[in-house]
């Protein structure tokens, strides 16, 4: 059954959610290697590509190809194996208390025993991300940060209600939009839309995500991404509490602190999310402002 009600959301002091970020990012980085390496390869490198789970709380990778998956529980960073069709792990590592190591040979043996080659994981990620003390040899520490992890799995919880009503939207107006997921370079978890330009033989694109925080915003946000870029001066004024970001990317964008601070956190999410994403289509020529 569809969940329609945001999770709470305690508004947890931003250098506490930093760090459980930052840690969880780290963490996530072992289920993007498994994909890399074992998950049959789909375009756009769409196999790295992450699937929130509500009943664990935290992430799941697409099938390896035996089916097997490897999860992230966000609340208490604990990876996870799981067979075929069981939702519940049936191999299990908890991360705090342990350095990168730890789960290094603990993912390895239990990949080894299914037939796979460990030394797959160890290839050089296709990107860099933030860098923390577990690069330099720290250990994982849930319980410092048992708060600010319960509030950054709220957060993804609620962006993937958020997403669905995007979805919905884009069905009453004949468009499609990809699967909801988290990308892990990013961590950020997303949907597009393609449509069309029109006159030419190229797409545009709108991405709607939800971002933990990254190097233009230390803080949780919402956004609505254009491509090809509208020239800043054309662009019209967003829903309440939006904003355009226009350095590096376009897009509109909606802050945690705003969103915290509104009576209805979920309804004017979702009015801001639709709202832009009409604008962004406007502007892309696929369907006037509603």
């Amino acid at each position: 059954m569809e969940r329609l009600d945001w999770r709470p959301l305690r508004g947890v002091d931003q250098r506490q959610l930093r760090e459980a970020r930052l840690q969880a990012h780290h963490a996530v980085q072992w289920l993007a290697r498994a994909a890399r390496a074992y998950v049959p390869p789909q375009p756009d490198d769409g196999h790295t590509s992450l699937v929130w789970d509500e009943v664990l709380n935290g992430f799941v990778t697409h099938s390896l190809s035996d089916e097997t998956r490897i999860s992230l529980k966000i609340t208490d960073l604990t990876l996870g194996l799981h067979g075929p069709h069981r939702l519940t792990p049936v191999r299990s590592l908890a991360l705090p208390g342990h350095r990168e190591e730890e789960p290094r040979r603990w993912l390895g043996e239990q990949l080894a025993a299914r037939g796979f080659d460990a030394s797959a994981l160890d290839a050089v990620s296709p990107y860099q991300i933030p860098a923390h003390a577990i690069d330099r040899g720290g250990a994982y520490d849930a319980i410092g940060s048992a708060a600010a992890l319960a509030e950054l799995a709220a957060w993804y919880s609620n962006a993937q209600i958020a997403f669905a009503g995007v979805h919905k939207q884009t069905a009453r107006l004949n468009l499609a939009a990809s699967p909801i997921c988290c990308w892990p370079h990013h961590f950020d978890l997303a949907t597009s839309i393609r449509l069309p330009l029109q006159n030419t033989a190229t797409d545009g694109f709108i991405g709607a995500g939800f971002s933990p925080a990254d190097e233009y915003y230390d803080e949780p946000y919402f956004y609505v991404s254009i491509y090809p870029e509208p020239a800043p001066a054309t662009l019209p004024m967003l829903p309440a509490m939006g904003h355009w970001h226009t350095r590096e990317f376009t897009a509109g964008v909606k802050l945690s602190h705003k969103i915290l601070a509104a009576k209805n956190r979920a309804s004017e999410t979702r009015d801001f999310l639709e709202g832009t994403v009409a604008i962004a289509l406007q502007i892309l020529g696929g369907t006037p402002m509603q």
